[in-house]
C-alpha cells in the first residue's frame, strides 16, 4: 500500500509515526502538529497489518478520539472503525461492565452522575447527624468537591483541607468518615461514581494478572493523547494495561502541564521511561504556529523550569516582529493602550476573533471589559465568571446603589435580606415604611421592627455614608468594612476564592471620581457583555480568556496582561515549588498561542483593596527574559503635568519614608531592590512576618 501520507510529516513525525514496536515517548512541543501525527500513526499501524480492534486512542474528550479515527479512515481511504477509543473514564465503564464482577459488581450497575453523588453524600450526612452542628458543615457540592479532589490527587484528606478548605480542617474525623460510609454505600448497593471508574479498573488490574494478560491480547497497542494532564491514577491504568506487550506510546508536553488544581499530574510524563524501560524518546520541536521570534522568548521562559524535558522549538516562519513589553502607569493605562491597539489592527484588516487577552485570573480582565463596553468593541469572554454575574458583587453595588437613590427598592430587598436575623416579612415592613417615609425619616420606626443588630449598625453606616459623599473607593473600602463578616458567613464554602473579584471591583473604582459615574459605566454597559453570546453581532468578537481555557487555541495577534508577582505567577503559588512551576508552564501556553503578534504588559501600580495604589512588582518571568528578545513600548504622555517618574532620592532621602507609608501586600521582600519607573530603589523593611510590606504609591507621590 502506498502512504502518501508519511511524505507531507517532518523528520520527527515521521520517525514517531513509524516507531511501531516498544515503548515511545513524544514529546510534541506546542504548535508542532501532535494529532497529526497521532492520526498517521493509528493510519501507519492498520497500513501495517495490526488488525483495527487491537488499536485503543486514549482521550481527554470522546469528540477528539472520534475525529482522530475518522481522520485515519480518510488517510487510508478505508474504514478503521473498529479502533477503540474515547477518554479515560468511557473506556474504564467499557471493561468494568465486563469485568466488575471480580470486585462484587454486576454487568448493570448504576453510574451515578454529579448531582446524584451530591445527593448520596448528604443523605449519608444527614443519617451521621452531621448537620446539627453549631459551626457549618460542609454543603453536599463542597463535599463532593473534596471527596473528589481526594480521590484523583491521592493526597491525605487533612493535606487537601488545609490547602483549598482550611475552614474544614475541624471537621476531618467527620469527613473521613462520611466518605468511608459513602464507600460502602456505593459497593452495597451497586453504584460507581465518575472517580470509581478509574480507581475500581485500576483495583482490578492491579490484583488480577489474568486480566492484565487479557487486556494485553485485546489491546496490543495502546496511543494516550495529552498524556501530561492525565493524574496519577491514570498513569497507573497505562502502566498495568501496557504491561504484557509495552506497545505504548504516549504523546504530551511537559511544559503545557497546567491542570494540576484538577489532579493532573505532570511528573507522569517525566516518569515514564522508568515505568516502561527501554522507551524512545522523539522530540517534535518543529513548530508550525509561531514565528522564529515568538518562539526564541518562550524558549527562555521554559528553559528556566526545574523539571523538564529539554526542547528548543524553531519553525521556518524566520520573518516577524519580536514580541512587546509595555510597562503601563496602571490597569486603566493598560486597558486604553490595548482598545486602541485592537482598533489599530482592525483597521489594518484584522478580525477581531483573530486577537485574543489571555489573563492568569477571570478577574484580570475587569478593567479591561468596561473599556472595551464604552469603546463599542464587542468581545466573549471564557473563563470564569463575568463581574456582574457574581453573587458577591451584586450585593456590595446593591449597598452602592442604595446610597445613590434611596429609593431603589429592589437593592434595598436584596440588602436588607444579607442582614441576620432579617427574614422576607419584616424585609416586606420596613419597604413598606421606607416608601411611606423616605429620607432617612424612618429609621427609628424601622430599628423597631428587628431586634437584630446588624441591621442598627447597617442603618447608622448608611445614613454616615450619604450624609458624607466621598469618591467610590472610600465608600467601597466603609461598605467592604461592615459587608465582609457578612460576605464570609454566606459564602462561607468558597469566600477565600471570591474574595479576588472584591480586588477586581476596588480597582475598576479607583479611576472614578463619582459614585454616579462608576455604576453607570459598571452597571448600565456591562449588562450588555453578558448578553453578548445571545446577541447577533456585525462581526466577530475579540476574545478574552483565562489561559487555562485557551489551552490549544491560538490567534494572529495575543496579549498577555498583569504580569506581576501576586497575580502571574499568583499569590497562592509563591510559596509552593511545584505551583509555581505550574505557574511557569502557564505562562508558556499563553505565549505560544500567538502566532504573529505578542503583547506583554505589566502595569507599574496595582490597586489594594481598602490601602489604593501600590507599586507593582514585575513578573519574576519577564524578568528571566533577556531584554534583546523583545521591544519595550513607551506610550506618549505617560505622565500628566502633575506627575513625574518617581526617583530613589524620593524615597530614601525623604523624612517622610517611615512605618506610616507602608502597607500590607505580598508583593515585596525585605531589602529588595525595586524598579520603580526605570528606577532602581533599594528599601529596607522592618517586616519579617508572614506578611510582608511595601510603599504606598499614594504616598510615595507626596514625596515628589
Amino acid at each position: 500500500m502506498k502512504l502518501d501520507f508519511l511524505s507531507d510529516l517532518n523528520p520527527a513525525q515521521r520517525e514517531a509515526v513509524e516507531s511501531v514496536e516498544g515503548p515511545l515517548l513524544v514529546i510534541a512541543g506546542a504548535g508542532s502538529g501532535k494529532t497529526k501525527t497521532l492520526v498517521c500513526r493509528m493510519a501507519y499501524l492498520v497500513a501495517q497489518g495490526v488488525s483495527p480492534e487491537g488499536i485503543l486512542l486514549l482521550t481527554f474528550t470522546r469528540r477528539a478520539a472520534r475525529e482522530m479515527i475518522n481522520r485515519a479512515g480518510s488517510l487510508l481511504k478505508g474504514n478503521v472503525d473498529q479502533i477503540t477509543g474515547g477518554t479515560f473514564h468511557s473506556i474504564c465503564n467499557l471493561l468494568l461492565r465486563q469485568y466488575g464482577h471480580l470486585l462484587g459488581y454486576e454487568r448493570n450497575f448504576t453510574l451515578l452522575d454529579r448531582g446524584d453523588m451530591e445527593d448520596l453524600l448528604n443523605l449519608i450526612k444527614n443519617s451521621l447527624g452531621f448537620t446539627d452542628q453549631k459551626k457549618r458543615f460542609p454543603t453536599k457540592q463542597t463535599l463532593a468537591g473534596i471527596y473528589s479532589k481526594y480521590i484523583n490527587q491521592v493526597k491525605p484528606l487533612s493535606e487537601i483541607l488545609a490547602k483549598d478548605y482550611p475552614q474544614f480542617l475541624e471537621f476531618l474525623p467527620e469527613i473521613e468518615k462520611l466518605f468511608v460510609e459513602y464507600q460502602n454505600y456505593k459497593k452495597e448497593y451497586q453504584l460507581m461514581d465518575y472517580d470509581d471508574l478509574l480507581v475500581n479498573w485500576l483495583t482490578i488490574l492491579k490484583n488480577f494478572p489474568t486480566v492484565r494478560e487479557e487486556v494485553g491480547r485485546r489491546f496490543e497497542f495502546i496511543m494516550v493523547d495529552e498524556y501530561q494532564d492525565t493524574n496519577y491514577i491514570q498513569g497507573e491504568i497505562v502502566k498495568y494495561m501496557g504491561e504484557t506487550h509495552q506497545n505504548v506510546m504516549v504523546v504530551g508536553d511537559d511544559s503545557q502541564s497546567i491542570y494540576g488544581f484538577r489532579g493532573a499530574n505532570f511528573k507522569n510524563i517525566l516518569d515514564f521511561p522508568k515505568l516502561f524501560r527501554g522507551t524512545k524518546i522523539i522530540k517534535l520541536e518543529q513548530n508550525y504556529r509561531s514565528t522564529q521570534a515568538i518562539l526564541d522568548l518562550a524558549n527562555v521562559i521554559i528553559a528556566n523550569s526545574k523539571w523538564k524535558y529539554t526542547k528548543t522549538l524553531f519553525t521556518e516562519k524566520k520573518k516577524g516582529e519580536k514580541p512587546y513589553l509595555l510597562r503601563a502607569k496602571d490597569e486603566t493605562e493598560s486597558s486604553q493602550f490595548i482598545a486602541d491597539k485592537v482598533l489599530e489592527l482592525r483597521e489594518k484588516g484584522l478580525k477581531l476573533s483573530q486577537i485574543a487577552v489571555l489573563f492568569r485570573s477571570a478577574y484580570h480582565s475587569y478593567d479591561l471589559e468596561v473599556e472595551l463596553t464604552k469603546r463599542g468593541i464587542p468581545f466573549i469572554k471564557y473563563g470564569g465568571l463575568k463581574l456582574l454575574e457574581s453573587a458577591h458583587i451584586k450585593d456590595l453595588l446593591s449597598f452602592l446603589k442604595i446610597i445613590l437613590n434611596p429609593r431603589d427598592y429592589i437593592s434595598w430587598n436584596r440588602v436588607l435580606l444579607l442582614l441576620e436575623g432579617i427574614g422576607p416579612r419584616t424585609v416586606e415592613k420596613i419597604l413598606n415604611l421606607l416608601k411611606r417615609e423616605p429620607n432617612h425619616s424612618g429609621f427609628s420606626k424601622i430599628i423597631l421592627l428587628s431586634p437584630s443588630q446588624e441591621l442598627k449598625r447597617f442603618l447608622s453606616l448608611y445614613q454616615e455614608l450619604t450624609h458624607n459623599l466621598e469618591t467610590p473607593t472610600s465608600l467601597l473600602g466603609q461598605i467592604w468594612e461592615f459587608y465582609e463578616p457578612i460576605f464570609q458567613r454566606i459564602y462561607y464554602e468558597d469566600y477565600t476564592k471570591r474574595l479576588r473579584d472584591i480586588e477586581g471591583l476596588f480597582s475598576l473604582s479607583e479611576k472614578y471620581l463619582t459614585l454616579e459615574e462608576f455604576l453607570t459605566d459598571l452597571i448600565l454597559e456591562p449588562f450588555e457583555i453578558t448578553e453578548l453570546e445571545d446577541k447577533v453581532l456585525d462581526e466577530d468578537p475579540l476574545i478574552l480568556s483565562t489561559i487555562h481555557s485557551a489551552k490549544g487555541l491560538e490567534w494572529h495577534t495575543v496579549f498577555i496582561i498583569s504580569l506581576i508577582e501576586g497575580r502571574f505567577p499568583s499569590l497562592y503559588s509563591l510559596h509552593n515549588e511545584e505551583e509555581l512551576e505550574e505557574e511557569r508552564r502557564l505562562f508558556y501556553v499563553a505565549v505560544t498561542r500567538a502566532r504573529e503578534q505578542l503583547f506583554l504588559i505589566a502595569p507599574l501600580t496595582v490597586y489594594i483593596p481598602g490601602e489604593g495604589k501600590g507599586i507593582a512588582k514585575p513578573s519574576r518571568f519577564l524578568k528571566e527574559i533577556p531584554p534583546y528578545l523583545y521591544s519595550e513600548i513607551t506610550l506618549k504622555n505617560q505622565f500628566s503635568k502633575e506627575e513625574t517618574p518617581l526617583r530613589s532620592e524620593h524615597i530614601l532621602n525623604s523624612t517622610l519614608y517611615k512605618v506610616g507609608d507602608l502597607v500590607k501586600h505580598p508583593h515585596f521582600g525585605e531589602g529588595e531592590v525595586l524598579e520603580v519607573l526605570g528606577e532602581k530603589i533599594k528599601v529596607n523593611f522592618i517586616n519579617k512576618g508572614p506578611t510582608l510590606l511595601h510603599l504606598k504609591y499614594t504616598q510615595l507621590e507626596k514625596l515628589l
